[in-house]
C-alpha cells in the first residue's frame, strides 16, 4: 500500500507539471518565451495602444492614425552598428518587393526608435537615407514621451537592455499589424522574401 500511494503521488505530480508545461508552451508547441509570445498573438491579435510619435519630417502623429492599411513594425535605434543595419536593409528590400501595395496606401513600413533623446528626426531622417529610403511608404518616428515608448516596449514585447558600450541589447523581429491595429504576427528577420509573401497574401484581392 506504502509504494502504491507512493506512485499514486507520483502520477500526480506529472500529471500536475505536464498541464503546466502544456499550458506555458501553447500546448507543447513552444519551448522560449518568443515562440510562445508569437503562437499567442497570431492565435489572439493584440490591440495595440494609441501613442504619439514625430516622425523624420518633424512632423506629429499618432499610431491610431495609421490604422486602416497594413503595418510592418520594427524596433530600432540610429547608431546600432549591428541588428538595425540588418532590419534597414531590410525594410529597404521590402519597399522594393511591397513596392505596389506601398503606393496604393495598403501597406505601411515603420520604424519606431527606442532612444527616443538621441534619435532627433535629424537622425531618423539620416537612418533612412543611409538605406535609400525610395520615399514611399516607410517611415520612421520616435515616442513623444517615455511612456508612449514603454506602452509600446509591452505591446511589442520588445527588451532593450543598456549595454557597457553606450548602445543596447535589444530583441529583434518584424511586426506584423492589420488595418484593425492588432498585432497579428511577428516574423524573423533575414527572409524578405517570407515577409513580403506573408503581407501580399493579405493585400490581395
Amino acid at each position: 500500500m506504502p509504494i502504491l500511494r507512493t506512485l499514486l503521488a507520483s502520477l500526480a505530480l506529472i500529471l500536475v507539471g505536464g498541464a503546466a508545461l502544456a499550458a506555458a508552451t501553447g500546448r507543447f508547441r513552444a519551448f522560449t518565451t518568443e515562440t510562445a509570445r508569437r503562437i499567442e498573438v497570431r492565435e489572439h491579435p493584440l490591440e495595440l495602444p494609441a501613442v504619439a510619435l514625430e516622425t523624420a519630417a518633424g512632423t506629429r502623429i499618432n499610431l491610431s492614425d495609421l490604422r486602416g492599411k497594413w503595418l510592418l513594425v520594427d524596433f530600432i535605434y540610429t547608431r546600432c552598428p549591428t541588428y538595425c543595419v540588418a532590419l534597414g536593409g531590410e525594410f529597404a528590400q521590402l519597399q522594393d518587393r511591397l513596392a505596389g501595395p506601398l503606393a496604393q496606401g495598403k501597406v505601411q513600413l515603420l520604424s519606431i526608435s527606442f532612444d527616443p533623446d538621441r534619435d532627433t528626426p535629424q537622425r531618423l531622417a539620416t537612418y533612412l537615407k543611409l538605406f535609400r529610403d525610395r520615399g514611399e511608404g516607410w517611415l520612421a518616428a520616435r515616442p513623444i514621451d517615455p511612456q508612449g515608448l514603454a506602452r509600446l516596449e509591452q505591446a511589442f514585447g520588445i527588451t532593450v537592455i543598456a549595454d557597457t558600450f553606450g548602445g543596447y541589447t535589444h530583441n529583434v523581429a518584424i511586426h506584423v499589424v492589420d488595418p484593425r491595429g492588432r498585432l497579428v504576427e511577428i516574423l524573423d528577420v533575414g527572409n524578405p522574401d517570407l515577409v513580403a509573401q506573408a503581407v501580399l497574401q493579405r493585400t490581395s484581392p
